[in-house]
Parts: structure tokens; sequence; C-alpha cells
């Protein structure tokens, strides 16, 4: 079965066309800058890239151009649109609808929308794919994989917060998580690569990227994770603060002359390891050339980002009374040696220990990094979202 993965933002499109048997991506690419200009990246699989500007003014139209390029008679990595068997959608908010992924029906669709109001930048982009695709695939199944399905897991001491109840009853103000496609993924891989029994296992993972995240996996479910009611709340991230005092925001707010809105945007964009190093790049390539030269402000970018971690990851072995395995993933997890380091030196407690030379070495494969005697298993598990939606979409369809 071939399966069409798709990721839609507000202006850009990620796909992917996998072959469900055999698991391998026959071509992937995107489109950005749609309703702006346009530009359609593609590539089949043992070529290069091919990138050609071209308008497309809406995501119908990007999907199009997806299409024809899946479908070229000289490159295409199919010969025609009935090759592909199904169509699998990223949805960022399931809200408390959606534990699973589901194939998507109208009802379905109503329901997605009724999710707005919690993520207002993602649902609305990721219907708009949807409904494009139906239209350009009318007869083709689609299923919609939810970034929140994962952590719904969680008990409610997890994701009530201290507020008044009703706001909960009235608004659905709780804890929902967020890359829950990834650590779903990678609890299982590394269930499967360390030869664990996955339903009789405690596992943290550390969802490392520009968008960072950690998850409580306890017996295979989600029972804590560190986002919140948005993807603002948990690590210092790339751009977004995490973890605050919520009366920060009036402060800045009064001191600032700043609405609410424009506060929260600085929060969001402005923030994180961006904002510690005074405007300084969240590319953690450039933070480690930055700390090699002496700023210090570097420095303290670093040190915060993987203090946060290690406290997030200490407080889960708290959660689940134990901890088997540790395991790093996405862009900064799976290739930044420096943070991986830095964060296990605070957990020597749990009886850890890493190899030095195996953790400097490690770039984009399953590997352990602990050594023979610790106590816990910490180990580089790389992600791979789309195959995870394209797993579910067969499972489904």
């Amino acid at each position: 079965m071939n399966v069409l993965v798709i990721n839609c933002g507000s202006s850009s499109l990620k796909y992917q066309l996998i072959d469900s048997e055999s698991e391998a991506v026959l071509a992937k690419g995107l489109c950005e800058r749609i309703g702006i200009d346009g530009r359609l990246v593609y590539q089949k699989a043992g070529l290069d890239k091919e990138i050609t500007e071209t308008d497309m003014p809406t995501h119908k139209q990007a999907i199009q151009l997806v299409i024809d390029a899946l479908i070229n008679p000289t490159t295409g990595a199919i010969k025609s649109l009935e090759e592909i068997d199904a169509v699998g959608h990223r949805v960022v908010h399931g809200g408390e609808k959606f534990a699973s992924s589901v194939v998507l029906t109208d009802e379905v669709l109503k329901a997605i929308e009724e999710c707005n109001d919690l993520a207002p930048l993602h649902n609305p982009a990721n219907l708009i794919g949807i409904n494009a695709c139906k239209e350009l695939m009318p007869n083709v199944p689609m299923v919609g994989v939810f970034d929140t399905a994962f952590h719904q897991t969680m008990p409610e001491k997890a994701y009530l917060y201290g507020l008044p109840y009703e706001y909960y009853e009235k608004y659905k103000v709780r804890r929902y998580g967020f890359h829950g496609t990834s650590h779903s993924f990678v609890s299982k891989e590394t269930a499967n690569f360390l030869n664990m029994d996955l339903n009789n296992s405690k596992i943290i993972v550390a969802h490392l990227g520009n968008g960072a995240s950690i998850s409580a996996v306890l017996n295979g479910e989600c029972v804590d994770t560190s986002m919140g009611l948005t993807p603002l709340e948990g690590l210092v991230m790339g751009t977004r603060s995490g973890d605050l005092d919520p009366a920060i925001i009036e402060f800045i707010a009064n001191k600032e002359n700043l609405s609410i809105s424009e506060v929260l945007n600085v929060l969001n964009k402005k923030s994180g390891m961006t904002g510690l190093q005074k405007g300084g790049s969240s590319d953690f390539r450039d933070v480690q050339d930055e700390i090699k030269k002496g700023n210090k402000l570097a420095v303290y970018a670093m040190d915060v980002f993987c203090y946060r971690v290690a406290k997030y990851i200490g407080s889960y072995v708290a959660a689940m009374n134990g901890v088997d395995a540790i395991a790093f993933t996405a862009g900064i997890g799976e290739n930044v040696a420096m943070v991986r380091r830095k964060v296990c030196e605070y957990l020597g407690y749990l009886g850890i220990s890493i190899d030095e030379e195996t953790n400097l070495k490690t770039f984009g494969d399953e590997v352990v990094l602990s050594t023979p005697d610790s106590k816990v298993k910490v180990a580089v598990v790389p992600t791979n979202e789309e195959l995870a939606i394209a797993r579910e979409t067969v499972a489904l369809v």
C-alpha cells in the first residue's frame, strides 16, 4: 500500500509517499510560501532534489503540484493517482475527543474544527490541507493522526491545572501535550531496540528539537508530558520560554506597555534560546560555535536548556517511581552530544553513566549511550513521525 503523508501548515506543506510494506520513502518534499509566491521541493528516492518556483495561491494548487510531481513520467515515483491508496494527515490538536487516529469523515472534520480555539495557528491549516486532498482525491481514504492523542492516557492528577474546576468544565483548560506521534513511535522503538517488554516498562522520551517536550511512558502509555494546553509550556525551546511564573505576563505588559497577546508573542517567538542570547540563534550548531568563542550568553542558554531537561526527567522518574530507559530523539536529541552529556551529568544519582566516545560518534542511528554497568539504559532513538503516521493510516484503512 502506498500512503501519502501530509503535514500542512498555514503557508507550507510537507509530504512523503511511503510504501507501507517495505516502509521505504518513495518520494518526499515540501511546498513553501503557499499564498505568497510558491516553491515546490520534490525528491524521488535515489535522485537529487528538484526545486521549482511556481505560483501556488492555495493549498489545493500546492497539493495538485505535489500529485503532478509524483506522477511525472520522467521523475515521478508512481505512474498514476490510482497508486495512492490512502492519505495520512497530521492534525495538531484533537482535544479530548480523539485518543487515537481516526478515518476522516464529515463528522470527524467538524469535531476537529471545534478544537480550533485550542490550536488556532495549526488546526485550521490542517483542515485546509485535508479538504484540499478530499477535493482532489475524493475516493481515497484519509486518516487523521493527532499530536495530542498519545497523551490522552494521562490521569487527572497529571492533566488538571490548579485552576477553578469550571474552567476545565466550560473550556477544557487542561494539559494536552504535543509531539504525541513522535513520543508514541520512539517509546515503542526504544522498547524494541533495547529488548524490553513495552507492557512492563518505564521509559522517558526526550524529544528535543526547536520545539521540545518530554514524556513519561509507563507500560506503553503516557502518564505525563511537559507541554500543556499549548506547546508553550515545559522546556526552554528554540524561541519559546517554557515554564514561567504567569505573573510575569502582567509584569512585562505593564513595564513594556504591551498587550497580553503581544507578551505571548514574545514568549512564543522571541524567548527560549534566542531570547537568552539577546536575539542569538536557536540553532544548536550556532550555539556551540558561540560557546567555543567564549560567548557567556550562549553558555548560559545551553546550561538553562540542559538543566530544564534534566529537571523534567527527574520529575518523571518520580512520577513512575523509577525508570528503565531514557531515549533522546529529534534534531537536538539525536545530533547534539553536548546536550546529552550535560543532561546525563545530572542523572548520576540514578546510576547512569554514558560512554562518552560513543556519545560523540552518534549521528542519526539507534545506539546505546550508556555503559554496560549503567543501572538505567540511555539511548539515541531517531524519530520518524511520517512513518508513524503511515503505520497508523494502514492500520485503519
